[in-house]
């Protein structure tokens, strides 16, 4: 049956009947499928009749016309299992999302082409915009409410107006989704300032704000579009975190519920960002850039009504019981209940296997006369290894490089000789040689999240603008890409102590069936963990906050399970420790 989500003066209508909208979000990207359930169990259960979530380019279409929906990427899935639990769906396509996720959800591989333009009026760009829309509109289609299904309403671009000022763009995003039989409501979501609206709007278009405290910027709207509803995109009832930061704190309960009470005064509807947050896997975090570089931890937790790991908070509580005041209808008699967690304590990492030993296991060189960015070598995530021989003679001379994007380990002959981090550490790097002499200069190179926000969203990655011994540029260079998506092919020996970046690897064995836990990697510096196979994220301990790492009891399995820790900068003991409490602050 084919219904019809609309709005008449100030109300929203479903099949003509008045309906306001209660959302939050939860992004299936930052959550396993196996967890889609339980976690829109418990938005049901909180009194919200609807989520919203965005859609990750970059993800679906890794490398240019490669397609991927899929597992963690199953829009369908997220959106079946939504309607099976009578719950409306608020779809954001972007392009573009921002998201705190890397380079804002859009694809690397654009930033391969010189002269596009993005998020405008560019045909370059449009026609890179276009292919992924088919394909995924192909799959939302069905699923719309007026095919018979849960999606209402999908919004048209992102915050553009924090952007830009393109309503030929704008207006081509839309006729892209008519094209493609997006028949529903649309809308635009900006924040509250005038110049946001006036940039990010379309008259045609519904507008809905976004914010987090003094409910009342959401009447500006009525300047912008009269005997319309009022609504806003994302109420923020948390925050994210940033490495080198102390942390979020939780905010008061009383102060958010307070906030979002108004909505009910202003007889508006909205959307809870985040309800639950989830995790930054693998390196899918993005980073922000206000004048220095701000790269996103992994942990999503947000300090939302759920926890990372899906628990439920004082503040869910506080919502859920605000909601069926102000309804007058009770909450949902629903079970819900929170995942069991573990403690299996310390694990050993018995093998080793050095990086630079199984560069050919992981990557194939590319050679170059000058340093190629990641994208350049068709490269979205990871770490690249940038290697040279340099010959004498040569006085003591600095190492120094045009820029570099984000954070490089120096060895000189094998030799760990320093650290540089974008907008952060500088150790000096010195090369001397006497007539006659070699030495191979390696520079590794890890993309710790593309800048999702700004003016600075065009955000390559690796080593730009070359590299010099002062003032004379140094050319001939390998360089190896590496993702780290397969790391089945690795040769490893005995653990033996830290001598240069490693993975080293040991056996988690459960006797029973799994339950959530949380890593502490406390005589490790900065890496990533995989578990049987699967990148949880980064950890980096001396730049904090995020002191555990969660691991989702459906990544393990009863009996043998493999645990990969990629360390970077060193480590003084191979122990890893299992809790059942995260530490994030």
């Amino acid at each position: 049956m084919k219904h019809k989500f609309a709005y008449e003066n100030a109300q929203f209508l479903y099949d003509g009947q008045p309906v306001t909208i209660l959302s939050g979000a939860v992004h299936y990207f930052r959550t396993l499928p196996e967890q889609w359930e339980d976690r829109l169990l418990k938005l049901k259960a909180c009194g919200l009749n609807t989520v919203e979530t965005y859609t990750c380019w970059n993800l679906h279409e890794r490398k240019e016309g490669q397609f991927d929906f899929s597992g963690l990427l199953d829009i369908e899935r997220f959106i079946e299992t939504a309607e099976k639990l009578g719950l409306f769906v608020i779809l954001r396509p972007g392009p573009y999302i921002c998201a705190e996720w890397d380079f804002g959800g859009l694809p690397s591989w654009l930033l391969s082409y010189p002269d596009i333009a993005l998020r405008c009026d560019d045909p370059m760009y449009l026609e890179k915009v276009k292919p992924y829309y088919r394909e995924l509109l192909s799959r939302i289609r069905p699923h719309l409410c007026t095919n018979g299904g849960n999606v209402i309403m999908v919004q048209v671009e992102n915050e553009y107006g924090s952007y830009g000022d393109d309503k030929v763009y704008l207006q081509k995003i839309v006729d892209i989704y008519r094209e493609n039989g997006i028949d529903c409501l649309l809308f635009t979501s900006d924040g509250t300032a005038k110049w946001m609206l006036s940039g990010g709007t379309l008259p045609e278009v519904l507008a809905v704000a976004n914010f987090g405290s003094y409910t009342e910027q959401i009447l500006t709207l009525n300047e912008f579009q009269k005997d319309r509803p009022l609504m806003c995109g994302e109420f923020w009832d948390g925050w994210f975190d940033h490495w080198y930061e102390s942390g979020t704190q939780l905010r008061p309960i009383e102060d958010i519920v307070r906030e979002i009470e108004k909505f009910f005064d202003f007889g508006a509807s909205f959307n809870l960002y985040m309800f639950h947050g989830g995790t930054n896997f693998a390196f899918w975090n993005g980073a922000n850039h206000p004048g220095d570089y701000q790269p996103t931890i992994t942990s999503y937790d947000y300090r939302a009504l759920l926890t990372e790991a899906g628990d439920t908070t004082p503040l869910y509580e506080a919502v859920k019981d605000l909601i069926a005041r102000r309804t007058g209808k009770p909450a949902p008699e629903i079970e819900i209940r929170n995942s069991e967690k573990a403690a299996y304590g310390n694990l050993t990492l018995t093998e080793q296997a050095e990086l630079f030993e199984n560069l050919d296991k992981l990557s194939s060189p590319v050679r170059a006369a000058f340093p190629k960015t990641m994208e350049q070598l068709g490269q979205d995530f990871g770490f690249t290894l940038y290697r040279t021989t340099v010959q004498g003679p040569i006085e003591p001379l600095p190492l120094c490089f045009g820029e570099l994007h984000d954070r490089a380990l120096v060895f000189v002959n094998g030799q760990f000789a320093g650290i540089k981090e974008r907008d952060r550490r500088n150790d000096e790097i010195t090369v001397s040689l006497d007539f006659g002499e070699s030495t191979v200069v390696d520079i590794l190179v890890e993309n710790m999240g593309r800048v999702n926000y700004g003016i600075n969203l065009l955000d390559k990655k690796g080593i730009l603008g070359g590299v010099r011994l002062g003032q004379r540029y140094h050319f001939g260079w390998e360089m190896y890409p590496m993702t780290m998506d397969d790391l089945s092919d690795l040769s490893y020996a005995p653990e033996h102590g830290f001598a240069g970046p490693a993975f080293l690897r040991g056996n988690l064995h459960l006797e029973d069936a799994p339950k959530d836990t949380f890593i502490r990697l406390d005589g490790f510096n900065k890496g990533f963990v995989t578990v049987n196979g699967f990148n949880i994220g980064r950890y980096y301990n001396p730049a904090g906050p995020q002191k555990t790492l969660y691991l989702p009891a459906p990544l393990l399995h009863t009996g043998d399970n493999e645990i990969v820790v990629f360390e970077s900068d060193g480590y003084t003991d191979p122990v890893i420790t299992f809790t059942d409490t995260p530490e994030l602050v």
